[in-house]
C-alpha cells in the first residue's frame, strides 16, 4: 500500500457516522460532536468556483457557518461572520458558509470565479452538511486544521446563542485556538432555521445496502473502465476485497469530485461522454461506506466486469502511426519535440476519429496534424490541419456524424509532443491510430482556440483570474469544448455570451486538475448565432497552498513549459450552411482574426486600451502608435481599428521600418491610406 492509500485508508469518519447515529437515535439539535475530525469534501460557491477543505491545510483555521438561501437568518449570519473574518485579517484564518438545504436554487453561478467576497458553498447533496452534524442555519463550526477536528460548535455571537454566554463565541473559540488554548465554551446550542435532512431519517436503512446488487454494478459501469488491469487507474477494482479496502478513499474521491476523472460539474451543458455518478449513486455508495461497506450475499460482479483494458477502444485503427521514440531525462526543461512521418496516402480521406495508445506519464501534451511536405529529417509540425491531440487522462478524438477532416494525399503525419521529466529516465513510444470515412461526409469539422497570450500571474497570488473570447462571425455548432492550462490553473468556465447579451454558463469545471484533461463533447451541438462570444474564465493560484505550484515567487506569463501558464480553450464545430460541396474557408480566415482581440479585451468591453496590451512585446508598436490608429479619438481601439493597426505592423515589418511618430490626425490618415492602398 503506498503512502497516498494509507492517508486515504486511515481516513476517519467519525463526524459522518456521530452525527447518523445521533440523529438516528433522536438526538436534540446543535448534538456534540466536538473533538471529531471533519473529512475532506470539495464544493463548488456561488461564482462556480471549487474550495478543497484540505487544500486549506496551511490554514491556521477553518470557519464553515450553515446557510440557506433566502433564509433572514442566514443573511444575518452572513454579515456577523463578515464582521469575524474582517477582525481576524492577516491571521490566515479561512471563512466559509455551506448551504445544505434543499430548497436553495442551484447552478446561478453568480458573478466570476474568485469574485465571492464571502464564498456559499453549495452542499447540493448534503453529504457535507449531515456530515458535519447541521441541524439548523447559522451554525458555526471551527475546524482546527492541525487535527482536523471541531475546535468549536455554536453561534457565531450572543444574537444566535439559544442561550446566551459570552464566552460562547465564534471569535472566543478562534482565540484560544489560535493561541493554542482550549476553547472556553466549545459547544453551544444555535438558535437558526431548522435545515432538512431527509436520509437523516434512514441511516439504519444504510447497513442494508446491497453490495453486489448495488455497489458493484455501479462500480462496473463508472470506474473499471479505468480500474483494470493494464488500465489509468493505479489499481484494479476486480473484487469486493479491493473495494473494500479502498473504501474510505472511494469516499473521499467522490466527495472530493476528484474521481471518476470528468470534472465538469452537473450545471450547464449535458454531455455525451459522461463519466460522473448520479447524485443516487455517490449518496449511495458513500452511504454504503459510512454504515460499513458490508459485503452481503450474492456473487461478486467486479471479477467478470475488470477485464483488461482494450489498446483501441474504438478497434483496430486504419492506419496506425508510431511516433519516433524519444528518451525523456530524469530531470530538466525539454525542448517541444517536432516530428512528421510521410503519410503514403495516394487519394484524399475523410478522418473520424484519432485515438492515442502507449502514451508514457512523460507526455504533457501531444498534438496531430498534417503538413504537405515529406521533410528528410523528418521534422515539422503546423497547425493547419489538426487531426486531434492528447493529455493526461485523454479519450479518442471523435466527430460528430456525418462530419470529417480533410486529410489530402501525400504529405506528412506532424506531431508536436511536450515531454515533462517525471523524476527518472523514461522512453515514449506514443501510437497514434486513425480512423477514416468510407464514404465522404457531408460537413467539414473545424477548430479554433479561446486563448490569452497576454496572461500575468502575480507571485503568490491565490486566486487570480484571467479571461479571453472568441467571436462568431457566422452561424455555427460546436461539438466538443476542452480546457487547457497547466499546474497553476485552479478552475475553469466556459460560458457563451449571445447577441442580445444573455448569457449561459456551458462548462464548469470547480476545480482543474492538470492530470485529467478531456474533450467535453455536447449532447446537442450547440448553437451559436452570428456575433456570440465563447467567453472563457480561467482562475490561477501561485501561492504555496498549491502544492503543485513550481514557484509560488515567480510572476507567471504564458509559456509553453510547465513551469509556465496557458489558457487554451479548444472548440471544434462546423458552420452552418457550409458543407463539404460548398466549402467556406474565409469564414474561417474571419473567425482567426477575432482570436486575437478576443484575448486582449479583458473587460469584454469590445475596445483595447493600452493597459490590455500589457505584456506581450508583438504589440509595442500598437501601443506606440495607438493614438494615430484611434481614428474616433475615445482612447481605445476598436475592432476595426485594431485590424487597421495589425495590417499597417505587417507592412512595416515586410519593409523593415519602423516610422517616426507624426502629427496625430496627418498619422491616422497617412495610416488609413497605407491600409487601403490609398482607395
Amino acid at each position: 500500500m503506498n503512502r497516498s492509500q494509507r492517508a486515504w485508508g486511515s481516513a476517519g469518519l467519525s463526524v459522518a457516522v456521530a452525527a447518523i447515529l445521533w440523529s438516528a437515535a433522536g438526538a436534540s439539535p446543535n448534538a456534540s460532536l466536538v473533538g471529531e475530525k471533519v473529512d475532506n469534501f470539495m464544493l463548488a460557491d456561488q461564482s462556480g468556483m471549487g474550495h478543497e477543505l484540505y487544500y486549506y491545510n496551511a490554514s491556521a483555521a477553518i470557519v464553515l457557518v450553515s446557510a440557506a438561501d433566502g433564509d433572514a437568518v442566514s443573511e444575518r449570519a452572513a454579515k456577523a461572520l463578515v464582521k469575524v473574518r474582517d477582525a481576524f485579517q492577516g491571521k490566515n484564518v479561512q471563512f466559509l458558509m455551506v448551504d445544505s438545504s434543499l430548497n436553495s436554487p442551484r447552478g446561478k453561478f453568480i458573478g466570476t470565479p474568485g469574485s465571492a467576497d464571502l464564498p456559499v458553498l453549495a452542499d447540493e447533496l448534503q453529504l457535507v452538511g449531515r456530515a458535519l452534524g447541521v441541524t439548523t442555519t447559522a451554525e458555526a463550526f471551527l475546524v482546527d486544521t492541525k487535527t482536523w477536528t471541531l475546535a468549536y460548535h455554536g453561534p457565531i455571537d450572543d444574537s444566535f446563542a439559544k442561550k446566551k454566554n459570552k464566552k460562547a463565541t465564534l471569535t472566543a473559540a478562534l482565540n484560544a485556538v489560535l493561541d493554542g488554548k482550549p476553547v472556553p465554551v466549545a459547544e453551544a446550542a444555535v438558535k437558526g432555521t431548522p435545515v432538512d435532512f431527509p436520509d437523516r431519517q434512514h441511516a439504519e436503512e444504510f447497513a442494508k445496502i446491497d453490495y453486489a446488487t448495488q455497489v458493484a454494478p455501479v462500480l462496473a459501469d463508472k470506474c473499471v473502465v479505468c480500474h483494470t488491469q493494464g488500465g489509468l487507474g493505479p489499481f484494479a477494482m476486480n473484487s469486493y476485497d479491493v473495494v473494500k479496502g479502498f473504501a474510505p478513499m472511494i469516499r473521499e474521491v467522490l466527495r472530493t469530485k476528484r474521481m471518476p476523472p470528468y470534472h465538469s460539474d452537473s450545471h450547464g451543458s449535458i454531455w455525451t461522454d459522461d463519466m460522473r455518478l448520479s447524485d443516487a449513486q455517490v449518496k449511495m455508495i458513500v452511504n454504503w461506506v459510512e454504515a460499513g461497506a458490508l459485503r452481503g450475499e450474492g456473487a461478486d460482479p467486479l471479477p467478470d466486469a475488470a477485464k483488461p483494458a482494450p489498446k483501441w477502444p474504438l478497434g483496430e485503427p486504419d492506419v496506425i502511426v508510431q511516433i519516433p521514440a524519444f528518451n525523456v531525462p530524469e530531470t530538466g526543461i525539454v525542448d517541444y519535440q517536432d516530428r512528421s512521418i510521410p503519410t503514403q496516402i495516394t487519394e484524399g480521406k475523410w478522418l473520424r476519429a484519432t485515438a492515442w495508445a502507449n502514451a508514457t506519464p512523460t507526455v504533457h501534451h501531444a498534438l496531430a496534424g498534417w503538413i504537405p511536405k515529406v521533410n528528410p529529417d523528418g521534422r515539422g509540425f503546423s497547425w493547419n490541419v489538426a487531426l486531434g491531440g492528447y493529455g493526461p487522462g485523454g479519450a479518442p478524438n471523435l466527430t460528430p456524424a456525418d462530419t470529417g477532416i480533410f486529410l489530402p494525399p501525400g504529405g506528412s503525419y506532424a506531431y508536436q509532443m511536450h515531454y515533462t521529466p517525471i523524476g527518472k529516465p523514461v522512453t515514449d513510444t506514443t501510437e497514434v491510430g486513425y480512423y477514416f470515412y468510407k464514404e465522404q461526409p457531408k460537413y467539414i469539422l473545424r477548430q479554433a482556440s479561446i486563448t490569452d497570450f497576454s496572461l500575468e500571474i502575480p507571485a503568490g497570488e491565490s486566486r487570480h483570474q484571467e479571461t479571453a473570447y472568441i467571436e462568431f462571425p457566422h452561424d455555427a455548432e460546436v461539438f466538443g469544448v476542452q480546457p487547457h492550462c497547466h499546474s497553476r490553473c485552479y478552475s475553469t468556465k466556459l460560458r457563451i455570451r449571445y447577441p442580445d447579451g444573455s448569457e449561459k454558463v456551458l462548462l464548469n469545471q470547480p476545480r482543474y486538475y492538470f492530470s485529467w484533461q478531456r474533450e467535453y463533447h455536447f449532447q446537442d451541438l450547440l448553437e451559436v448565432p452570428k456575433g456570440s462570444l465563447l467567453i472563457a474564465d480561467y482562475v490561477y493560484d501561485n501561492s504555496t497552498a498549491n502544492v503543485a505550484n513550481p514557484d509560488p515567487h515567480k510572476h507567471v506569463t504564458f509559456g509553453e513549459q510547465t513551469s509556465e501558464e496557458m489558457l487554451f480553450t479548444f472548440a471544434r464545430f462546423r458552420f452552418k450552411g457550409e458543407t463539404v460541396a460548398e466549402r467556406h474557408d474565409e469564414w474561417f480566415q474571419e473567425l482567426q482574426q477575432n482570436v486575437t482581440f478576443g484575448a486582449l479585451d479583458d473587460n469584454i468591453d469590445g475596445k483595447l486600451t493600452a493597459a490590455e496590451f500589457r505584456n506581450d512585446p508583438r504589440f509595442k508598436p500598437v501601443v506606440q502608435y495607438l493614438p494615430m490608429v484611434d481614428a474616433d479619438k475615445d482612447g481605445a481601439l476598436s475592432k476595426p481599428e485594431m485590424a487597421n493597426a495589425l495590417q499597417i505592423m505587417r507592412k512595416m515589418r515586410q519593409s523593415g521600418q519602423q516610422p517616426a511618430a507624426p502629427k496625430p490626425d496627418a498619422a491616422v490618415e497617412a495610416m488609413k491610406q497605407q491600409a487601403t492602398g490609398g482607395n
